[in-house]
């Protein structure tokens, strides 16, 4: 009699999917959160599993800071064009021009923090009561503290003290009229374990994933890449790095890591001997302590 043996890979997939399918199953109107991320990129291929032949049951929605990586907004469109499904974009510009928030000034200016706003207007338009993301505990402290079904007040706040119980793997989905519930299927991921699942399903990434040659500048002790999104003045002097991207934000907060890394295996192989976790390349968590905590708090994702 044959025997199939699940890896550990296995079991987080199928843990994945089974999320998924509570959340087709138990919400009326959710949706994906995509960024074009290495993570919400992972969550596409898990909802392919999940529900092909058929369509997803739910749309892709992105949070268009105005200020991504080029790079990142060319892979949005193709794999968005590849897999036939429908993407929402939320923008962050239109939410200042409607004076909704207001454009930060100062050398370092990001538009990450404005993202809640556009994010809860968007789901507020579409009435989305589940929100998918990529999110992992092994990420951030803050993320940590999460639960799976993470529940969100009328407001889009996080609440700490306000979480459900998930024992045995059982999820529950009831809110009341406004509420909103953030589902994170990868939360026992970690960074490691994400990309082997790339390097195994062969799944396709933007390019600042790997090394590439860059104009950079020096900014809190980070590179950052060289943009018009930057404030830059006298002080900051452009060179030539050559660097990748552990994580995928706006470009005025995501820093580079320099690395020689062109393949998958490279990349693994310098996570596994990396001290610094991947937010560490992230200026917007850095603002305070409980930066991401306040953020979340306060309608984040």
């Amino acid at each position: 009699m044959s025997t199939y043996n699940f890896d550990y890979l296995d079991e987080l997939e199928a843990e994945a999917i089974h999320i998924l399918r509570e959340v087709a199953g138990q919400f009326e109107k959710p949706a994906l959160l995509f960024s074009g991320g290495k993570d919400s990129i992972t969550l596409v291929r898990l909802a392919e599993k999940a529900f092909r032949p058929g369509k997803f049951p739910f749309p892709l929605v992105h949070i268009d800071t105005g200020h991504n990586f080029e790079e990142t907004i060319t892979y949005r469109d193709k794999m968005v064009e590849r897999i036939g499904e429908r993407l929402i974009i939320g923008s962050v510009q239109e939410s200042i021009d409607q004076g909704k928030v207001i454009e930060q000034t100062g050398k370092n200016a990001s538009r990450n923090a404005l993202q809640t706003v556009t994010l809860l207007d968007t789901i507020a338009k579409h009435q989305f009561d589940a929100c998918i993301g990529g999110a992992r505990r092994d990420e951030e402290k803050a993320r940590a503290k999460e639960r799976i079904f993470s529940v969100r007040d009328e407001f889009g706040q996080w609440d700490p003290k306000r979480q459900r119980p998930e024992l045995w793997n059982i999820y529950n989905g009831k809110i009341h009229k406004g509420e909103n519930v953030r589902v994170f299927p990868i939360s026992n991921w970690t960074e490691l374990d994400v990309w082997n699942y790339i390097r195994r399903e062969k799944i396709e990434l933007p390019s600042i994933y790997f090394s590439h040659e860059r104009e950079v500048i020096t900014r809190n002790g980070q590179l950052m890449a060289a943009s018009p999104f930057l404030n830059m003045d006298e002080d900051d002097f452009i060179f030539r790095k050559q660097v990748r991207f552990r994580t995928v934000g706006d470009m005025s907060c995501t820093a580079a890591v320099e690395s020689e890394a062109i393949l998958i295996d490279d990349i693994i192989a310098e996570i596994s001997e990396s001290k610094i976790s991947e937010r560490g390349a992230r200026l917007d968590d850095k603002v305070s302590e409980a930066a991401m905590e306040d953020r979340k708090k306060g309608g984040y994702f």
